[in-house]
């Protein structure tokens, strides 16, 4: 059992050139719970790959800005943290040998922090503006720093409303304890030092900064399973939850950082060293084995099912609004290229178009920018070449009501659960 800490980290929602504005907390996991589902197995086997990053590229690149923006600023986020987080290449770069490090480094970096001048920097990359996903495999292959007051983490956020929207901490690590690490969730009545979570240590009781390590959550509709290099070691249900909400049913954004000090690592003294990295191999999200690979619901309004009409696969066919059956017509994949299939076809904008009010079709998948659309965080399906949202027409919840592209107002008619 673990003593529970008290600790709040505030996490800036605006990434450079974001449009996302607000923020929310990341909390410390409460005393470890390890009920009989949590003894080690094999985790569940993902299927078809939704997202990933390989990090490929020359070294001293920067991330793939179409996959990961910025938090900035050195506010202490809630914790009374002692970095500043920057965009800065020397705090996060690829390596050339398909790695992406994240370095914290004791300097000032001609910066100002909540406490004054600034003593070190660091970085935090989060996918808010550019990926959110219900429900898969989310997992990253990491080799972690050490050393105290380090605090890297890679975990996910279900959008502003912190606790309400909830929270799930992939992994966490403090460099006090550097053969163990932290998995837990947070969300309306289980926050901060109230969270559920488990610890893992290392089997071997060595470091996990001494080598790579896959870090996983596979999270499906009633449940959250963490796992460490493919072994089980917590499973979180509604029933752990006290009558709490189970709040994991709606998009999460991913989240990786390094932080330097705060109230639960506690702060670098004479045994730390500096700089430190956390080098990532991947981070990628997989449908799980249950899902079947093959293709899940898209819902929207009325809790109605994106449909293709009359499961016809032909190009032109309208895709609409339909009571879900769970027919392959209503079974919908997104294999990470940015587009939404179904029968085997892609959802496209009829003849590419960008005015409000154009059709919206099954089409041989092309590469062509009207098969592109990106999930965001506030559940609006966006073609981005029209800048328009995926729209019910009319604001009409009848059976067989076609689908359009409409600009983006925020309606129930626009608002989908992938």
């Amino acid at each position: 059992m673990r003593v529970p800490r008290s600790r709040i980290r505030t996490a800036a929602l605006l990434a450079a050139g974001a449009a996302l504005l607000g923020t929310a907390l990341l909390q410390s996991p409460a005393t470890a719970r390890t009920p009989a589902a949590d003894r080690a197995e094999p985790a569940a086997a993902p299927t078809a790959v939704i997202w990933e990053d390989n990090f490929d590229g020359p070294a001293g690149q920067g991330p793939d800005q179409n996959k990961w923006r910025y938090d900035i600023g050195g506010s202490g986020w809630g914790n009374n943290e002692r970095q500043y987080y920057t965009d800065s290449r020397s705090n996060s770069a690829l390596d050339g040998n398909g790695n992406l490090v994240i370095t914290a480094r004791r300097e000032s970096g001609g910066h100002q922090c909540h406490y004054g001048t600034c003593e070190y920097t660091s970085a935090r990359l989060l996918t808010a503006q550019t990926f959110t996903q219900t429900y898969g495999r989310f997992e990253a292959r990491i080799k972690i720093p050490r050393t105290q007051g380090i605090w890297p983490a890679f975990w996910m956020l279900g959008g502003l409303n912190w606790p309400g929207d909830g929270e799930i901490d992939i992994m966490e690590n403090i460099g006090r304890e550097p053969a163990t690490v932290h998995g837990t969730i947070h969300g309306p009545g289980y926050s901060g030092a109230g969270g559920i979570g488990a610890s893992y240590n290392h089997p071997n009781g060595w470091s996990f900064a001494d080598d790579f390590h896959t870090f996983a959550v596979d999270w499906a509709p009633d449940s959250i399973t963490w796992s460490v290099d493919g072994v089980q070691y917590q499973r979180r249900t509604p029933a752990d939850l006290n009558g709490n909400p189970w709040v994991f049913n709606h998009p999460f954004f991913m989240i990786m950082n390094v932080a330097v000090g705060g109230n639960w690592p506690g702060y670098p003294d004479g045994t730390t060293v500096l700089p430190q990295t956390m080098t990532i191999d991947y981070v990628r999200v997989s449908t799980l084995g249950s899902s079947g690979g093959t293709g899940s619901q898209i819902t929207g309004l009325a809790g109605k099912c994106l449909d293709v009409a009359g499961a016809n696969s032909a190009d032109g066919t309208t895709v609409q609004l339909y009571d879900c059956n769970g027919t392959a017509a209503q079974k919908w994949t997104r294999p990470g290229d940015g587009t939404i299939r179904a029968l085997g076809k892609c959802l496209d904008v009829a003849n590419a178009g960008i005015t409000d009010g154009t059709r919206v079709q099954l089409a041989t998948c092309n590469g062509n920018a009207a098969q592109q659309w990106v999930y965001t965080s506030g559940r609006d399906l966006v073609n981005p070449r029209a800048n328009k949202c995926l729209d019910v027409t009319g604001n009409n919840a009848a059976n067989a009501t076609p689908t359009q592209i409409w600009t983006c107002g925020g309606g129930a008619n626009q608002k989908w659960t992938v």
